[in-house]
């Protein structure tokens, strides 16, 4: 049973509008508003052709600050510390000792020596804490701060109505301002594979500007949207999900501990050149080429999607597993993100996707992500 022990200032603005509140990562989040299809593709639609308003405060937030925290930091994540200048931000990765993922990161740096560090339902917070022992800083969880994810074509517009200079705001950039007469931290960041922006505020304004945004944006199509909207954005945006696409959820069968190394979920990327010193870096190193399978995307044929976690097949034997489908009207595609044989991982070999119902849906591997091929969305300037 959940233990919900974190609670949303925004909780009641949900439940108001019919919202579940369930746990993830602690806090009672608001998966569904309802569970209809018609529901489902509006709030996809809204984020894909207007913007969506989502609260994704259940993502934890520490703040280190003191002259070690860029080595804690550097310590514990993939990424070079040193690169990241104030006002910047960088998508990082943390590992085992073994060189396994457990948790993934985004790394804020807002002054010489203040950093948050906001993370998912990995071992983050734990990773950071044993790393400062002994050393000269502060780790100190903010679970005051509260975060409204707005993401969509319009959210640039909409801002740059109330956040001068909003336009100039690079990916991954950060700017400290004000909002709706309210102190926030505005980041370019997000989950959607959209041009969006996060708005980090104190709890006790969450509602003010939850409230603002809406009213104010109702014109152009802003809206509240369904935490569960994340899935369809993020399976065809190649965003993974921890522990949703991982062996923590469909564990080897050979019986071998769960633990995904970078080289598996494609996100050696986030492991900054010829860095060594962080936690599981030597072993990560030697896991290269020694793949146990892949995460690569299956594209399938008419508009019934795969179901979470449905088996996949090659010459009749299963091989995998989807972790995630859906079907787009919108964009006209069928898509899913998947676990295979590094064998499969290849452009247009052929598969079979069974439900749980036992339907069976031929399909093919495709390089993900599957909407905005080139990042020109996302990265987009102006």
């Amino acid at each position: 049973m959940a233990i919900i022990w974190r609670t949303s200032a925004l909780a009641k603005r949900h439940e108001a509008i019919g919202g579940e509140l369930e746990d993830w990562n602690g806090m009672g989040t608001a998966w569904f508003y309802d569970h209809t299809p018609e529901r489902a593709k509006a709030d996809y639609e809204a984020v894909r052709t207007k913007a969506g308003l989502m609260d994704v405060s259940g993502l934890k937030k520490m703040h280190l600050t003191g002259p070690h925290a860029a080595a804690v930091i550097d310590r514990v994540t993939t990424r070079n510390v040193d690169k990241i200048m104030p006002g910047r931000s960088v998508y990082a990765c943390m590992l085992s000792p073994e060189g396994k993922f457990v948790d993934d990161c985004v790394i804020y740096r807002l002054s010489v020596n203040h950093w948050m560090v906001v993370h998912g339902t990995g071992t983050g917070m734990e990773q950071l804490m044993e790393a400062a022992a002994g050393k000269n800083v502060a780790v100190i969880f903010d679970d005051d701060l509260h975060d409204m994810s707005l993401q969509g074509p319009v959210a640039v517009d909409f801002l740059a109505e109330h956040v001068p200079g909003i336009r100039d705001l690079a990916y991954f950039g950060i700017m400290q301002t004000k909002l709706f007469d309210r102190p926030v931290m505005i980041s370019r960041t997000g989950y959607t594979g959209e041009r969006g922006y996060e708005i980090f505020c104190q709890g006790r304004h969450a509602v003010h500007i939850w409230d603002n945004i809406l009213e104010h944006g109702k014109g152009m199509g802003i809206r509240p949207v369904q935490f569960s909207t994340l899935d369809l954005l993020r399976t065809e945006s190649y965003l993974l999900f921890f522990p949703g696409d991982n062996s923590e959820t469909y564990p080897f069968e050979d019986g071998s501990p769960c633990g995904d190394t970078l080289w598996e979920l494609g996100l050696e990327f986030t492991v900054s050149p010829g860095k060594t010193g962080f936690v599981g870096a030597e072993n990560h190193y030697a896991l290269e080429g020694r793949e146990r399978f892949k995460i690569y995307g299956v594209l399938l044929e008419g508009k019934t999607p795969a179901d979470e976690g449905a088996a996949l097949l090659q010459d009749g034997k299963q091989v995998g597993h989807v972790t995630y489908g859906m079907y787009s009207e919108l964009n006209g595609h069928n898509v899913g993100i998947a676990r295979m044989p590094v064998a499969a991982a290849k452009p247009g070999t052929k598969l079979t996707v069974r439900n749980a119902d036992g339907t069976e849906i031929a399909a093919t591997a495709q390089e993900m992500p599957f909407y905005d091929k080139d990042k020109k969305v996302r990265t987009a300037k102006g």
